[in-house]
């Protein structure tokens, strides 16, 4: 199962009880760390989100708003005695600034850390569970949005069918892999007769930061679930283009046109002490819109 947790969803400042940008993508148990603005590690305990899964960490970019509680996390990790490697991606200052704040306070570290520098489309982690690419957006600063898929999970297994059918433990990974069973007496006992198909594997896409850019649809195209940041509500159109920014309606129209499932919309300006109307605009556009709320687990289906 893939879901994500929004565990910061503001702009640049906090304000109304809202956090810098951070959220936790989880699949088979594995937590995957998307940016780290000022908060996060007090997000994490206030919603019990288990640290000790975190292997990868992913930084958009290198606004504060999206890494300034990185260094602490890390420096938490070493005074826990964390012993999993840490993998950190970013742009490539990201390792210098890191690496200069552990020197400087003479921190020890029981994991290694491995930096790894983003400098163009390209896939960052795939093994037997997901593929997790990143890609460029369109904001003042170097910056990329994360795409995380599920794999095609193998055929599962109907255990009862299967044992009635005396095929031995030493064959059901041949099962799950789809091979028909050949018995000792030379009958075939076809593979769909004791197995089903898993679910197809889902995909969830990261924004960043940007502003309307529609070269990113190819990169989202039929996600699942998309999350892509609102700063500020439509009127603001032309502010959001001066700074880099999208709007509710520029968000749902890349929603629409990506034809996704379903849209998470966020890091919200703090101009804004409601958000009810930045749901509203995004809806008119594109019905299946959600607030990313903080706190909240949203299931990828």
């Amino acid at each position: 199962m893939l879901s994500v947790t929004i565990l910061g969803n503001n702009s640049a400042v906090p304000a109304f009880n809202r956090h810098p940008t951070s959220q936790v993508v989880t699949q088979d148990g594995t937590n995957y760390l998307v940016d780290c603005g000022e908060g996060t590690q007090i997000q994490m305990i206030r919603y019990k989100v288990r640290r000790g899964k975190i292997s990868h960490i992913f930084i958009s970019h290198l606004h504060g708003d999206h890494y300034y509680g990185l260094i602490g996390l890390i420096n938490t990790f070493g005074l826990l005695s964390h012993q999993q490697d840490l993998h950190i991606y970013g742009p490539a200052p990201l390792q210098q600034i890191i690496e200069i704040q552990l020197k400087v306070t003479e921190a020890y570290l029981p994991f290694h850390l491995h930096f790894h520098t983003l400098t163009d489309n390209a896939t960052l982690v795939d093994n037997e569970k997901i593929r997790i690419n990143c890609f460029k957006t369109t904001h003042r600063i170097e910056c990329y949005g994360f795409s995380f898929e599920e794999k095609i999970m193998k055929r599962k297994l109907l255990i009862e069918k299967v044992r009635k059918a005396g095929i031995p433990v030493s064959f059901y990974t041949s099962l799950q892999s789809g091979l028909d069973y050949l018995t000792p007496k030379g009958g075939i006992i076809k593979n769909d007769e004791v197995t089903m198909a898993s679910e197809n594997g889902k995909k969830y896409a990261f924004c960043a930061d940007t502003k309307y850019d529609e070269s990113i649809i190819e990169h989202i195209y039929e996600a699942d679930m998309v999350y892509h940041e609102t700063t500020y509500l439509d009127n603001l159109r032309d502010k959001a283009e001066e700074r880099f920014h999208s709007t509710t309606r520029q968000a749902a129209t890349i929603a629409k046109k990506a034809k996704i499932k379903q849209l998470l919309i966020g890091h919200f300006s703090s101009k804004y002490n409601t958000l009810e109307q930045f749901l509203i605009e995004a809806r008119d556009v594109f019905p299946d819109t959600e607030l990313a709320t903080e706190g909240k687990t949203y299931e990828i289906h």
